[in-house]
């Protein structure tokens, strides 16, 4: 069985390669059209898709799977419509390949030209979320990518329905059948398979939880784009505006709180929270928020005193760490420590406070006077991301078409010799 999965994932690696070079001269025009037939396709389509998610979702309850994951997993028709919204979004950008990003002259006479170009061939692997497979496709096909997906079993059904129209409109459009492609096993071994393809593979992006990217980090031979966890911190400064950081809060936390932008961690400064804290803290525990606080936070009645384990830590339910903290570059140094360099945010009047925090917090999205929740793709008009990276090299934040692409040196002359 093993062997026969190895041989399956191969093949597909040598399909999706092949797509690939077969999209160096398919214009944008011909692209587009692609991501509005999977557009239309979801549309005539719907109710097989709510059919097969129907499936993953009585299977994920019978399975028992927390509150986050069946959120993530949940697709409805409203859902169903932000997933063509951000095909439209998508479809609405320029070319991200071919743009000249730098050209020169040099002394010598020789003119050298930076392109962009595709990557090639993306391995994508994720959990529960049905609407990466249109996202990943759609990003990928901008940007004359090849994919392999490969969706978690519990998601699958409805990632399958979803491949299905991709399939289909690839075919319509008269693109490569398979330049987006799907594992057709939730064997794990296929995982490791396609992680080590270096032959034929160029990068990984997985997204999800903390054990699988961690898994995919220690093991890939291929380059990997991710992020291991959200660990995202607030801090409110002593002049921040009570009534904004009571929204901004509860947004942040509330909205939706099994994302990876969902806030984490809250730092109070100390004297903001002697005028404003305790207030705060009821309201957040009023909606339904557990706060496990610091010895000054749990001296609050219904605050449980936080352990050593509840700073740096990924809850993705309704529980917020919080402390207080005597000035900023406390907090820096708490967020610095403990945060997983994802999105951390600052609440205050000064600005140049908040360029103090920018300047000095290594993460991959800052934000000021802002809701955590923003950290996303579709909100910094990329129509939608792969995933969020917060590594150093390439890609960094949203990953949308534009961080799917590399580039070329192109070098012109008349006979120019090198003396």
């Amino acid at each position: 069985m093993t062997k026969n999965i190895e041989k399956l994932v191969k093949e597909l690696g040598k399909k999706g390669k092949k797509a690939s070079l077969l999209m160096s001269n398919i214009s944008i025009k011909k692209r587009n059209e692609a991501l509005d037939n999977i557009s239309a396709l979801i549309n005539s389509k719907q109710d097989l898709i709510l059919e097969a998610n129907k499936k993953d979702l009585n299977k994920a309850i019978k399975n028992n799977l927390d509150d986050a994951k069946i959120d993530r997993l949940s697709l409805n028709e409203k859902r169903i419509r932000d997933i063509r919204s951000s095909l439209q979004d998508i479809i609405n950008f320029g070319d991200p390949i071919n743009k000249i990003l730098d050209s020169k002259e040099r002394p010598s006479g020789i003119k050298i030209k930076k392109i962009s170009t595709p990557i090639g061939v993306i391995g994508i692997i994720y959990e529960s979320r049905p609407n990466v497979t249109i996202d990943a496709a759609a990003l990928c096909i901008k940007s004359s990518n090849s994919a392999i997906l490969r969706p978690g079993s519990e998601s699958y059904q409805s990632c399958l329905a979803l491949f299905r129209c991709i399939n289909e409109a690839l075919i319509q459009t008269g693109l490569p059948e398979n330049l987006i492609q799907i594992i057709p096993t939730t064997d794990r071994s296929a995982v490791k398979n396609l992680i080590q393809m270096t032959d034929y593979v160029d990068v990984i992006i997985p997204r999800g939880g903390k054990n699988l990217v961690k898994l995919i980090q220690d093991n890939a031979k291929v380059p990997v784009f991710a992020h291991l966890e959200g660990i995202v911190h607030t801090y409110i400064h002593n002049d921040a505006d009570p009534s904004m950081v009571e929204k901004l809060i509860i947004n942040s936390k509330l909205r939706r709180p099994g994302i990876c932008g969902a806030l984490e961690c809250l730092l109070i400064n100390k004297s903001y929270y002697v005028m404003h804290g305790e207030k705060l803290i009821k309201k957040l525990i009023n909606k339904g928020i557990e706060i496990r606080g610091d010895k000054i936070v749990s001296k609050i009645n219904g605050v449980k005193l936080a352990n050593h384990n509840d700073w740096g830590r990924e809850f993705l339910k309704k529980i917020l760490a919080v402390k207080v903290t005597d000035d900023l570059q406390y907090a820096i140094n708490h967020i610095n420590k403990y945060n997983s360099n994802h999105t951390d945010s600052i609440i205050t009047e000064n600005k140049r406070v908040a360029e103090q925090f920018f300047s000095e917090v290594d993460s991959a999205i800052l934000m000021h006077n802002v809701s955590t929740q923003f950290a996303d793709g579709g909100e910094f008009g990329m129509g939608a991301e792969i995933g969020i990276g917060t590594g150093k090299l390439h890609a960094r934040g949203p990953i949308g078409a534009n961080e799917l692409t590399s580039f070329k040196f192109v070098v012109e002359g008349k006979g120019i010799l090198r003396e």
